[in-house]
């Protein structure tokens, strides 16, 4: 087991402390850092929302959360009790930011100490908590901020956010987070691919036929309703989650680990997209809703049933080819895809190799299948390389496909921390490595926007499909069109 180095004294500030993402995901990943001791005895977390509550009305209600998110066995009274000490609550509204006194006060002669300011809210309301914190005197050298994704909703948006958080904390004050980056296996991308002599001769056109990413989810909108019909997966997955996986599995070996080196490379392959404009939308990208169907045995209801019935062109589904212009790359497609409403919670990364130049084994015969290099995010995360080999016996020579298959979690015997739980201490360590920079953000919406002026223009139709498939039939002739198809279901 890595070795736990406790942070530096800290207050955290949790803006949207009532929230849902900080009672389900920011709240127990510091309590699981407090059981391990990383956490020290005089670090302060004050929640902030617009709710007028009580420290023992608010301190009720995350315990009422912890005991339904934890893992059996995780929740003890020692341990909430000392995680419940360093809890505090104080009302403070983003638009009214002359009246946040009582965290005003509560900060007050501490400014030596680690001050990080989480802003769990929407990002319209990023720029006023920032201009709140400024004016009331409440940043200093050690403050940081962390904004949570989207940061907009577009290329327009993300700049006016960005300048308005620009203006009051310096670049390396500023935490653009994105949970993805924080996974295990998405760090071991890094350890994969640059500590190992294995891979990289091979990591190029000539030796990789395609790579694969899917990041899928059973679940629907669920209460983001009104929220997701305004964004669609492509903003909301494919803008962060899904580039700055390809940016991993593309980039360039970096200088070194640090986190301008890294964030250098991962801007290259960002500037390397190839466009996908109105003449190469029909061709390159697919769109969708999902229908009623079942998930585990259980109906489920269509998107727009669950929209309240009226119409809607927002994708809960989006499919695309991206090609990247550089020569590492050139001619190795792509393919990512993520949905709402598919089968299982499933996220992986599949890199295929190309075929033998000469294969002495015929594959009508020999059912001889081309190497594949599958990276686990979620639910098992680990590394399975496909290899060939022939099945035991005498007689006869018959091939078959066997993983060389590593699972992390079995591997090291650890329970494994949620992504929250690393980003959220490498914020406190001032480490921005796993963050995105300004430039990454805008670069990111740059290539997106490209895609929904195509959308537009070309007047690209919603596909639909039924819940607890894969997606639309577009989605399978997107690689069908290139002799190819998606792991699982192939």
């Amino acid at each position: 087991m890595a070795q736990l180095i406790p942070v530096e004294p800290f207050d955290l500030i949790i803006f949207g402390g009532t929230g849902d993402l900080a009672m389900r995901k920011l709240l127990p990943s510091l309590y699981h850092r407090e059981r391990d001791g990383q956490i020290t005895d005089d670090s302060r977390i004050i929640a902030a929302s617009r709710g007028s509550l009580s420290r023992e009305e608010y301190t009720a209600r995350v315990r009422e959360s912890l005991e339904t998110t934890l893992n059996a066995g995780e929740f003890t009274e020692a341990e909430w009790a000392r995680f419940a000490d360093k809890l505090h609550y104080v009302q403070a509204d983003a638009k009214a930011p002359e009246q946040w006194g009582a965290l005003v006060d509560i900060l007050g002669g501490r400014e030596d100490r680690v001050r990080v300011a989480y802003l769990s809210t929407a990002p319209s309301l990023f720029g006023a908590f920032a201009t709140g914190l400024r004016d009331n005197g409440l940043i200093t050298a050690q403050s940081r901020i962390v904004l949570e994704k989207p940061v907009g909703h577009d290329y327009a948006s993300a700049c006016e956010i960005n300048d308005a958080i620009g203006s009051c904390f310096p670049e390396n004050q500023i935490y653009r987070i994105d949970h993805y980056l924080g996974k295990e296996t998405v760090q071991n991308l890094l350890a994969l691919r640059f500590a190992n002599s294995l891979f990289e001769p091979l990591w190029r056109r000539g030796s990789i036929d395609h790579v694969q990413i899917t990041v899928a989810e059973d679940l629907g909108v669920g209460n983001r309703v009104e929220f997701y019909d305004r964004i669609g997966t492509l903003r909301d997955m494919v803008q962060n989650h899904l580039l700055q996986l390809v940016c991993l599995v593309a980039m360039e070996a970096p200088a070194s680990l640090h986190h301008d080196a890294v964030r250098d490379e991962k801007m290259k392959v960002l500037r390397a997209l190839k466009p996908i404009g109105a003449g190469e939308v029909r061709q390159h990208t697919v769109r969708a809703q999902y229908l009623s169907g079942a998930i585990d045995g259980q109906s489920v209801p269509g998107y727009l049933e669950e929209l309240g019935g009226g119409p809607s062109q927002t994708e809960t589904f989006v499919a695309l080819k991206l090609e990247i212009e550089n020569w590492r790359w050139s001619g190795v497609p792509f393919y990512i895809r993520s949905g709402k409403r598919l089968p299982a919670k499933h996220s992986e990364i599949v890199v295929q190799f190309q075929d033998v130049p000469h294969s002495i084994f015929t594959e009508q015969e020999y059912n001889v299948q081309p190497n594949r290099l599958l990276i686990r995010l979620q639910p098992d995360e680990g590394v399975k390389l496909s290899v060939m080999a022939k099945e035991p016996g005498p007689g006869g020579f018959d091939l078959r496909p066997v993983s060389l298959d590593l699972s992390f979690e079995e591997t090291f015997g650890i329970r494994y921390p949620d992504a929250y739980e690393r980003l959220l201490m490498e914020v406190l360590r001032g480490n921005p490595a796993l963050f995105m920079r300004r430039d990454e953000i805008e670069a990111a919406w740059q290539w997106i926007d490209g895609i929904v002026a195509g959308w537009a223009e070309a007047r690209q139709k919603v596909e639909t499909y039924v819940a607890g498939s894969w997606g639309p039939s577009a989605s399978s002739l997107l690689l069908d069109r290139d002799n190819r198809a998606w792991h699982p279901e192939e």
